[in-house]
């Protein structure tokens, strides 16, 4: 499978490359704020085009300008090795204003820093009135950076379908290509993600996996070192005449801990290595509270449409009332993520460990189910009247979407009017007919034509 390319938005702070990354990855995940420096952090999203998918890097700015000046060197550092593994460039300038010494120092980190390979397309943000920057793009293309200029403004869509169309083709030119979604008939061996936070034993259950002869040559390192994992690595594992690749990732800490610049790597690698896996399993350590991280962790994976699977790893060191009690934290915790199975095992014993193959077939199986028609209509209408909302009451058309996870679409009058507790009831009824275990599922509602809506409220 190739890899997915990365797509970095790189500016001084304050040029709108929040509100731009909210745009391109069409849901508000980055923090925006007019105070310059609000962006701390790198935040990655995965973009999902017709031709092309990417991830999206949306990173704190660079060059100076920042009001935290405490944090502002750290930001910065952080930026520079997301410009360095980038595959392209999105150059940020603020259409509103004239060129500052902050641009121009960012220019010049442009020029010593990128490889030289790397495409740079000099975005040219808050152009609500685009003649005014129109008239300054001779300006903008002496720069010496790039020869593609694209005025937009992201908080009113202005340009963005260029901008789309352009990165798509700059990432085309360079051999990415569309990674296929698999098919129910497809031979590709799954691909599974190891994730959680440093020093919970992914790489352990790994070598527990592994046969014996695998083991001798080809085990994982393990340390009680947290983070000594630096790199994604992919492992192929054969299980009754079947192949799996486990993607052993690095621990994905919280932001603020990460110090050196490996972390950094590090992070996107983890992140990337979900992107394109089928299937993430979230290793918890069974002694320890569920933290933020591991969490943010999950809630990625469903994000991201991914299969997901929950170890409680080291549960040799806990009895069965604790067992319970885990039980009981994993629902609260992760409300989002109850339809994941749960999985008690210890890398060290290998107890209940050869179970996760069997989970990850039904998993597999699960995120790649079409229901017959009949069988759809049938649960719909039995649903529809224990369900007291109006807004899907009168309507009893709905498909499942050639998409993966499974996706289901509801024509209704008014999409607005469809409120998330309801679609909460349809995804509960959904999976208590037909289970869906392991698998996040979507629901989309689109207007009604109007031929067909008043032909059905007759």
């Amino acid at each position: 499978m190739s890899r997915i390319p990365t797509v970095a938005i790189i500016g001084r702070p304050n040029t709108g490359k929040s509100t731009l990354f909210n745009r391109l990855v069409g849901r508000r995940l980055a923090i925006e704020n007019a105070v310059a420096g609000t962006t701390r952090d790198q935040i990655a999203a995965r973009v999902e085009g017709e031709e092309l998918d990417y991830l999206v890097v949306d990173t704190g700015g660079i060059g100076g300008g920042s009001t935290d000046k405490d944090l502002e060197d750290d930001v910065s550092r952080q930026s520079v090795l997301a410009l360095e593994t980038a595959d392209l460039i999105l150059f940020t300038l603020n259409g509103r204003e004239e060129l500052t010494a902050s641009d121009q120092k960012v220019i010049d980190i442009l020029r010593k820093q990128r490889k030289a390979h790397v495409p740079v397309l000099l975005v040219i943000t808050k152009c609500d009135t685009p003649k005014v920057a129109e008239a300054r793009i001779a300006e903008f293309q002496a720069l010496g950076i790039t020869d593609d200029v694209l005025l937009t403004s992201a908080a009113h869509g202005i340009g963005i379908l260029e901008l789309e169309e352009t990165i798509t083709e700059r990432l085309r030119t360079m051999s990415f290509e569309k990674q296929p979604k698999l098919a129910q008939e497809s031979v590709e061996p799954a691909r599974i993600a190891i994730v959680g936070t440093p020093n919970v034993g992914k790489s352990s259950l790994i070598n527990a996996l592994m046969s014996d002869p695998q083991r001798e040559t080809a085990a994982r390192i393990v340390s009680e070192i947290p983070g000594t994992t630096r790199d994604a690595t992919d492992t192929v594992i054969k299980h009754d005449g079947q192949d799996y690749v486990f993607v052993d990732t690095a621990g994905l800490r919280r932001k603020a801990r990460v110090e050196a610049d490996i972390e950094y790597f590090s992070n996107l690698r983890s992140i990337q290595a979900i992107g394109s896996a089928d299937i993430a399993v979230l290793v918890l350590d069974a002694q320890l509270e569920i933290s933020r991280q591991e969490k943010r962790i999950a809630n990625m994976a469903a994000e991201e449409g991914k299969g997901l699977i929950i170890i409680m790893n080291k549960s040799d060191k806990i009895d069965a009332d604790m067992k319970q009690e885990k039980q009981v934290e994993i629902a609260v915790e992760l409300p989002f993520a109850r339809f994941a199975p749960v999985l008690f095992t210890s890398a060290k014993t290998r107890e209940n460990l050869p179970k996760l193959f069997a989970l990850i077939e039904s998993v597999r199986r699960n995120r790649l189910r079409r229901l017959p028609t009949k069988d759809l209509r049938r649960w719909f209408d039995h649903s529809i009247q224990r369900l007291p909302a109006k807004a899907l009451s009168k309507t009893k058309f709905l498909t499942q979407a050639e998409e993966v996870p499974p996706t289901f679409v509801l024509f209704v009058n008014n999409p607005k009017a469809v409120k998330v507790s309801e679609l909460k009831f349809m995804e509960k009824s959904l999976r208590q007919t037909f289970a869906f275990e392991g698998t996040p599922i979507r629901f989309i509602t689109k207007q009604k034509p109007r031929d067909e809506a008043r032909e059905r409220d007759r």
